[in-house]
């Protein structure tokens, strides 16, 4: 199985926008669990209102992703009425769905971990003292290490162990993930409004027919562009 990480984001649109990118993430997720694809959510940034986000990112895990993000990532539109400010003459919001470039993994490798056993010290007593029984790893391609004394037994303590550089390791990657995130938001406020990939309408969040023909359009989508900016 192979595993890409999206995210969807407003930009920096308004509240409308932000409320798009939870409605998005509603109608994403149910596509992927339609597919049998897994999936995390990495992050969560919230919008100034009730209900809405900034952004999401979600790590996918599955076959075939390549074929179904074809029909997600790219822009989104959403057709309907501000729920925010209702007197707004503004009709069209988009927000993007992108995919993060991976460069780490978040599973260590059992070949790239470094186990050392030491005596135990603190409370237990003289019998904690007198056996090697806890358990230091390493994992060598990022330095990281956890020392575990919970179990009198060696065995034990490994398996701890691991699971607790597992843990470690992968709040390393995703801090990096986040940087990397911060480093692409510029690619992700070019939002490409007049080539949407999926077009949603009304206050249900309806999914609408994609019109391929957007010449009578344009004149739209290029005065709701200067309204953003404007916004």
């Amino acid at each position: 199985m192979k595993t890409r990480i999206i995210q969807i984001t407003s930009g920096r649109g308004p509240a409308e926008c932000c409320w798009v990118v939870a409605q998005v993430l509603k109608q994403f997720l149910e596509a992927v669990k339609h597919n049998g694809i897994d999936y995390r959510i990495l992050q969560r940034e919230k919008g100034m209102e009730n209900l809405t986000l900034q952004s999401v990112t979600v790590q996918l895990k599955g076959k075939d992703l390549g074929l179904f993000l074809n029909q997600w990532i790219g822009t989104i539109q959403w057709v309907g009425a501000s729920t925010f400010r209702p007197n707004h003459k503004r009709k069209n919001w988009f927000v993007g769905l992108y995919e993060i470039e991976q460069t780490e993994q978040f599973q260590i490798h059992e070949k790239d971990v470094v186990y050392q056993a030491t005596r135990s010290s603190g409370p237990g007593g003289q019998h904690v003292n007198k056996v090697s029984s806890a358990i230091r790893a390493i994992h060598r391609p990022t330095k990281m290490q956890v020392l575990v004394m919970d179990s009198r037994s060696q065995h034990q303590n490994k398996k701890i162990a691991k699971i607790r550089l597992q843990e470690k390791v992968a709040e390393l990657h995703l801090k990096a993930l986040k940087s990397r995130m911060k480093n692409q938001w510029g690619n992700h406020l070019k939002l490409e409004r007049g080539n949407p990939i999926q077009v949603f309408k009304g206050s249900d969040f309806k999914k609408n027919v994609i019109v391929k023909n957007y010449k009578k359009q344009r004149s739209t989508l290029k005065n709701d562009l200067r309204n953003e900016l404007n916004n």
